[in-house]
């Protein structure tokens, strides 16, 4: 990191002035790319809802952890949010019922197993509300390095499964045709959302997290014309507003989080306005 922090030294940016800061920077350079390569999966996997399911079940993890007194309760969340999605993966595989409505089921149920578990016995919620808003400001060199191996493995799986994935969500009979292990690369894909869900959590808040999986993908399918685009529009529409909502979180004082979905939004809008004024 002592390196990373010269290099920030050199920067004529105010707000690189503070370790914390400088932290939160490198951090945002790295949740960018990993965010804009896994959101164009998400979106056409039409998996929206589920990503937004897996942040709830990594609350009740987080609320499990803490009221069994674990110093990490992160840890507890991602095998409680892994668990969630492998459990979601073997229901929605052997159910005749929609996706969305599996995903309304675990979600609602994982979302009021949560809110029991962090009021039981008349427990104050206060303590869990920086799970959902998030600060980005807290993060640590140690989180970080976490961050960078979740980015490899991003960077591994959309080099390797990415085409088979797309595949399998636009036409899951010609994937099987091919020879292609549906199940298995979308139970992969799922577990990998939900690690990545679930240790943003504490950064970028439950309440928000899902618009960053979502949003950059989103604007990146209205004006890209083929797949390279798709995933480089979303990776560089992330980056972008990862560091534009840093620095105006730093300079209005606000939550960061918060920031980058709102340029997020903004993002998606102008490629909209851009998309159908091409139409």
């Amino acid at each position: 990191m002592s390196l990373w922090y010269w290099f920030c030294d050199l920067l004529p940016m105010d707000m690189l002035h503070w370790d914390f800061m400088k932290n939160a920077f490198l951090a945002v350079l790295l949740m960018g790319p990993l965010f804009g390569l896994l959101s164009p999966m998400i979106v056409t996997g039409r998996m929206s809802f589920f990503s937004d399911a897996l942040g709830h079940s990594a609350f009740t993890g987080i609320a499990i952890g803490c009221i069994c007194g674990v110093a990490a309760p992160t840890w507890v969340a991602v095998i409680f949010a892994v668990c969630f999605a492998l459990l979601f993966s073997y229901v929605n595989h052997r159910s005749n019922h929609a996706a969305d409505t599996l995903i309304g089921v675990f979600s609602s149920t994982a979302v009021a197993l949560g809110i029991f578990i962090a009021t039981l016995g008349g427990d104050s919620f206060t303590k869990y509300n920086k799970y959902l808003i998030g600060d980005i400001l807290s993060v640590t060199p140690g989180e970080i390095g976490m961050l960078l191996l979740l980015l490899l493995a991003a960077l591994v799986f959309s080099f390797l499964c990415s085409n088979r994935l797309t595949l399998t969500a636009v036409h899951p009979q010609l994937a099987n045709s091919r020879g292609v292990k549906t199940g298995t690369i979308q139970t992969v894909f799922t577990v990998m959302i939900a690690v990545v869900v679930t240790l943003a959590i504490s950064w970028v808040g439950l309440l928000i997290l899902n618009s960053l999986l979502i949003l950059p993908g989103a604007s990146a399918r209205n004006i890209a014309k083929n797949t390279r685009q798709y995933h480089g529009f979303s990776i560089v529409f992330a980056l972008l507003a990862g560091v534009l909502g840093l620095m105006i979180s730093y300079w209005a004082g606000a939550s960061a989080g918060a920031a980058i979905s709102l340029i997020l939004a903004v993002i998606f809008g102008i490629t909209f306005t851009l998309r159908k004024v091409r139409a």
